[in-house]
């Protein structure tokens, strides 16, 4: 992958939680954009105390150990602007907390972020009959890419999960799309919220393109009703969980690898195909 670095050109805050991080700079010359409406970049934090800035060595800040090495945090791509050179991120944060949310509420015109990718894997199948994306604040920038690559006549539903009314911000499609906030604030229990709404949901007929990504146990909520219930083709979908409610990065890091694996688990192969 390409090593990229972006000096912030300016930001706003899109929601209470939620804040653009634009930047341009010489130091994106070399980027170059995937096809995917989820693609990341793997964002390169440097820790307090790293006796190394921005352009560095990957390996070479790497080779000091885990303290002082950069730490890595994927972040979709929520447009880049060929002509200007120009990359927006859509970054979720929470005060100070972590390393990617931090950056990016304090982050200034002339400040530095150095990059791998970027990758990505998912785009709105043209030839689906209808469309279907789930998630939270974390999946909102590849949905809202997404929706603007849904050709005009497509239908669709998007259902995002976030605190409140004002977390909502407008998204646009050339497409028939329904968008459905899902507003944690209004009741007990926020970890059903989402699988609620796909259970409850209007199951239009023909093959359906489904995105879901999000907090782990409500991605795997579901992923395991889509399989069993729904009998949705486990290789024509995109379902991945982006993080863990009560668990850091790193820990999650630690265990998502076991955690998918039991994930896979879930729904045996003859009710994944949609047979009894």
């Amino acid at each position: 992958m390409a090593r990229n670095y972006g000096s912030v050109e300016r930001t706003e805050r899109l929601a209470p939680n939620l804040v653009r991080v634009v930047m341009g700079g010489d130091g994106l010359e070399r980027f170059t954009p995937t096809e995917f409406t989820d693609q990341y970049v793997n964002a390169l934090f440097i820790p307090d105390g790293a006796p190394y800035s921005v352009p560095f060595d990957v390996e070479a800040a790497r080779a000091l150990g885990f303290a002082q090495s950069p730490k890595g945090r994927r972040l979709t791509v929520r447009s880049w602007d060929a002509a200007a050179r120009r990359l927006t991120l859509d970054v979720v944060t929470h005060g100070e907390a972590g390393y990617a949310g931090a950056w990016a509420g304090r982050a200034r015109p002339g400040d530095l972020l150095q990059m791998l990718g970027p990758s990505g894997d998912y785009r709105p199948d043209p030839d689906a009959d209808w469309h279907l994306w789930a998630g939270d604040e974390s999946a909102l920038a590849a949905i809202a890419a997404s929706l603007e690559a849904v050709p005009a006549g497509k239908s669709g539903v998007a259902l995002i999960v976030v605190d409140g009314e004002d977390h909502e911000i407008p998204l646009a499609s050339p497409g028939d799309v329904e968008v459905r906030w899902l507003h944690r604030d209004s009741v007990e229990t926020p970890a059903s919220l989402l699988p609620d709404a796909i259970a409850g949901l209007d199951w239009p007929a023909g093959r359906a393109d489904v995105f879901v990504h999000g907090e782990a146990g409500e991605v795997r909520a579901v992923r395991r009703h889509l399989l069993a219930e729904r009998a949705v083709d486990p290789n024509r979908v995109s379902i991945s969980p982006y993080w863990r409610r009560h668990h850091t990065d790193e820990k999650w890091r630690e265990i998502k690898k076991e955690w998918l694996a039991e994930q896979a688990q879930d729904v045996a192969p003859d009710q994944a195909a949609g047979r009894p």
